[in-house]
């Protein structure tokens, strides 16, 4: 059995492929599809050249595929037109299964950035295809990463008000890809992933404080005014907007899940809050 994984050289496909090989599937049944082969040399698969806006490359790389993992582009420009052409090449292709990376509640969520997602898992139902939708929360490490500011200042901004977030870790969001990656079953589903324990960015600023003995508090701002902040530290102007959209969309209970799909796919409770903090400080 072949599996694809695509976005290869992303932070998320390299722990696909690193947790692929750790479970002892052979690097001979693994192909990692990247845009440019060069940066995808050292995961110690085969490489597959391809590029979500040529089709024709898509589908000779998918060539031999049972299970393809699509993880979603990060072009927020033309994404739906990429994901259709990924689609449409994996059913070209004749793959037995294709796995997406969606957003969590992607069925109910109104956040700017889910229409993507929610056009992409349309793409995959109307080709027939078996399919497995991960719908992935937000990472961690989009909170913990990005500490030094927080630190600095003593304030984690946001327009999240008092809504919680089941982050989940990258790691984690792996893990569980692999497990349905590397099952016999073709069943088509869906899984709505997220960590166990969802936190407000209060808590977030709370534990912060407590592992650093430093003065740390969350800041809640209105959804525009979160928005030009964060325009102000640098950020694109689109990319501002999305950032603030979906901490609005946490604020209306948007990206937290009590479903357990994570921690029972991956065989373990998901990866803590306080531990994924303790581990980058």
């Amino acid at each position: 059995m072949t599996i694809t994984v695509t976005g290869a050289t992303g932070q998320l496909g390299r722990l696909v492929i690193e947790e692929l090989l750790s479970q002892g599937v052979s690097a001979a049944r693994i192909a990692a599809v990247a845009r440019n082969p060069q940066k995808a040399s050292s995961l110690g698969v085969a490489v597959r050249e391809a590029d979500y806006f040529q089709p024709e490359t898509l589908k000779k790389a998918f060539a031999g595929t049972q299970k393809l993992l699509f993880i979603s582009s990060g072009d927020t420009n033309e994404r739906q037109q990429q994901h259709r052409n990924v689609v449409d090449a994996a059913a070209a292709a004749g793959v037995s299964q294709i796995i997406y990376t969606g957003i969590l509640n992607a069925e109910t969520t109104t956040i700017a950035l889910a229409a993507d997602h929610q056009a992409t898992e349309g793409f995959i139902r109307d080709s027939g295809l078996p399919h497995v939708f991960l719908r992935n929360s937000w990472y961690l490490e989009n909170y913990t990463s990005n500490l030094a500011s927080a630190l600095e200042h003593g304030v984690i901004l946001g327009s999240a008000g008092e809504g919680r977030v089941a982050a989940a870790a990258r790691s984690d969001l792996a893990a569980a890809a692999v497990a349905v990656l590397t099952s016999q079953d073709l069943t088509s589903r869906a899984y709505e992933l997220g960590g166990d324990t969802p936190f407000t960015l209060a808590e977030l600023a709370a534990e912060v404080a407590r592992q650093t003995g430093k003065p740390v508090s969350y800041q809640d701002l209105p959804e525009a005014e979160y928005a030009a902040a964060l325009k102000g530290f640098g950020l694109p102007e689109q990319y501002a907007h999305i950032l603030a959209d979906a901490d609005s969309g946490i604020a209306r209970g948007e990206l937290t899940t009590a479903s357990g799909d994570l921690s029972r796919l991956i065989g373990r409770p998901t990866t803590t809050l306080a531990a994924a903090l303790s581990a980058v400080l």
